[in-house]
């Protein structure tokens, strides 16, 4: 690696410190590295006061890593090739940032990004700078850029914008400006009146820069690759009188282009501020006409207009060539940088197949969508959770009666006491230590066809026998003759002369509020044959669940291949999960508060059935020692 020089701020292998999680500058930063042909990123890592990590980017197509650190100091340490700090503090930090950064050997230059730091802080850091022997590009800048080395954020602008100036490459004019937002302007015109930019500068638009004009130009001077040099001031100030003493004691010898924007000031009849806190004429001397003057008459080339800028720089650059003292640096092809995906995919430039298909949501705009329903209608017509759940679950808008049923059951299957399989596994799992969301999945996973699962399954079978024109007397028959138990059927502790409360509140609001229950009419023809036979074989919570909701969707007239879909997914089960996680977490809650501490089962209440152990011994002997 070869070392810079004194008067180079920056080369193809400068490294930085990015201060603040700026991703979008990161990315644009390791962009124009591809595009340049850089062997490494310029980035060595990025200070993130709030997190330390890495962080996810692009170097071309391939995805990398850049460690990501706390700290300025645990980050100079660990890369301590970095040499430059982007400083992208807020105005109010920026100066204990830029500060702390000098106090580290190995940073030699810091860019302040930030507008509105107290001139007196400046001050301090302009000082601490020249002690130290350090360089500071700001405040109140974008930044600059060196063709084909390195660029500073968001310098330059997008890719495209880059190599249409041919940034990837250096030319062999360099620049400085007061505004970034005419360095863009600047790249523009030079790439065009020349073989392009080497390097170009904004040094910010404060009163107090912390480097000047000067500065840069006296860099510019003794750089062998720059053949000329470009100066853009403006109205405010006396930077560029500094730039007149220097061309009148033959210290700059290169050609200079140079221009003041603001001379329209003299229009107005009192002063105006010009964006910048340092563009505004406070004498005549600070007028940009009477600085351009004192330019051209130091021996600069100052055009008439910044119109005219483009045709100056052109003639005076390729009379260089034509006199023998420069030559064009040749044009090279950058590397392709790969356009994002999603900017891609917006301009309609590609196109890519989707991983997941959604049907029922659309988070996109500015609220959500509930089966192509905004948010804001659903409260604001009390949908409530049946009609959630109706969009949600069945992409249909459910009416009241389909809505109040849904939500009835919510609440009839949301507990069932402390002692069911499922709510019994949830508070084990509670006094055990585990937190909410793993006792509840404890207790979830007991639901299946012998505890809360058979809802999917009665409405499987009560179905297929009705709508086969099966008698209720050969359901009962024929699943006997399968060795198959009715799913819906039976309950171990009520019976038809203790009936389930639940199962009769759900008969009474269907028989009350729906079209038509064709299949709970069957199904208690059903249990009339069952209880016959033994008295608690009822139908159960499950059972009038499942068969009122093929009364539900038969009403709301899903089609057949709609409702095998429905029970075939599980959907109906659902209902029983999403009520019961309820109680299953309200048991959960108890227990945590009641600080109920470990379970273990007592042994009297276990059946303790183990081998003889003469029977062992006899049975081993079969196969000798």
């Amino acid at each position: 690696m070869i070392k810079m020089k004194k008067y180079e701020l920056f080369d193809r292998n400068t490294q930085a410190l990015i201060f603040g999680y700026q991703q979008r500058a990161i990315q644009r930063m390791l962009d124009f590295d591809y595009a340049c042909k850089r062997e490494t990123p310029s980035i060595a890592a990025i200070v993130n006061p709030t997190r330390s990590g890495y962080h996810k980017c692009f170097w071309g197509s391939e995805e990398i890593i850049l460690p990501m650190y706390t700290t300025i100091k645990e980050a100079s340490k660990n890369h301590p090739q970095a040499d430059v700090m982007i400083n992208f503090a807020s105005f109010r930090s920026a100066y204990p940032r830029t500060k702390e950064a000098f106090e580290i050997d190995t940073i030699r230059t810091v860019a302040i990004i930030a507008e509105g730091i107290p001139e007196r802080y400046t001050k301090k850091l302009i000082a601490i700078a020249k002690q130290k022997g350090k360089w500071i590009i700001g405040p109140a800048t974008v930044g600059g850029i060196k063709g084909g080395a390195f660029k500073i954020g968001n310098t330059g602008g997008m890719i495209d914008n880059i190599i249409a100036s041919r940034l990837h490459r250096p030319g062999s004019v360099a620049f400085v400006s007061k505004s970034g937002g005419l360095l863009n302007e600047l790249n523009n015109i030079i790439s065009r009146n020349s073989d392009g930019v080497y390097e170009g500068i904004a040094i910010g638009g404060d009163l107090y820069p912390g480097s000047t004009f000067k500065d840069h130009i006296m860099r510019y001077e003794k750089d062998a690759n720059v053949a000329m040099i470009v100066l853009l001031g403006e109205v405010g100030g006396k930077d560029e009188y500094d730039i007149v003493s220097a061309l009148k004691a033959g210290e700059i010898t290169k050609p200079l282009v140079a221009w003041c924007i603001g001379t329209c000031s003299g229009m107005f009849s009192t002063d105006v501020q010009f964006g910048h806190a340092g563009a505004r004429a406070r004498t005549d001397l600070e007028t940009a006409d009477a600085k351009n003057r004192a330019l051209k008459e130091a021996g600069a080339v100052v055009p008439d207009s910044f119109d005219d800028l483009g045709d100056k720089i052109n003639k005076a650059f390729w009379k260089l060539v034509k006199d023998g003292r420069a030559k064009p640096k040749p044009d090279r092809e950058p590397r392709v940088v790969p356009m994002d995906l999603n900017k891609a995919l917006a301009e309609g430039k590609i196109r890519a197949p989707t991983h997941f298909i959604s049907t029922i949501t659309d988070e996109r705009g500015d609220q959500p969508l509930y089966a192509g329903i905004p948010l804001t209608e659903i409260i604001d017509r009390d949908y409530g959770i049946g009609g959630v759940i109706g969009l949600l679950w069945f992409k249909k808008k459910f009416p009241d009666w389909a809505r109040g049923f849904i939500e009835l059951v919510l609440q009839i299957v949301a507990d069932h006491g402390p002692a069911v399989s499922g709510a019994h596994n949830a508070i084990i799992s509670a006094r055990a230590g585990k937190d909410l969301i793993s006792s509840l999945v404890s207790g979830l996973l007991t639901i299946g066809p012998r505890f809360g699962g058979a809802i999917d399954g009665a409405a499987y079978w009560f179905r297929k026998f009705h709508d086969d024109g099966k008698e209720p007397d050969e359901m009962v028959s024929e699943m006997k003759a399968m060795n198959t138990l009715i799913p819906g059927i039976g309950h171990r502790v009520k019976s038809v002369i203790n009936p389930d409360k639940r199962v009769e509140m759900l008969k009474k609001y269907a028989k009350g509020n729906f079209p038509k229950t064709e299949y709970l009419d069957y199904a208690l023809r059903i249990e009339k044959i069952t209880t016959a036979k033994r008295d608690n074989l009822i139908l159960n919570v499950d059972g009038c669940v499942g068969i009122l909701f093929l009364d539900l969707l038969n009403s709301l007239e899903f089609s057949e291949n709609e409702i095998s879909d429905i029970i075939g997914t599980g959907a109906l089960n659902g209902l029983f999960v999403l009520g019961r996680s309820i109680g299953f977490m309200g048991h959960i809650l108890d227990q945590k508060r009641l600080e109920a501490g470990l379970y273990r089962h007592p042994w009297n209440d276990i059946l303790y059935v183990s081998p003889k152990k003469e029977e062992l011994e006899e049975e081993a002997k079969k196969w000798g020692k």
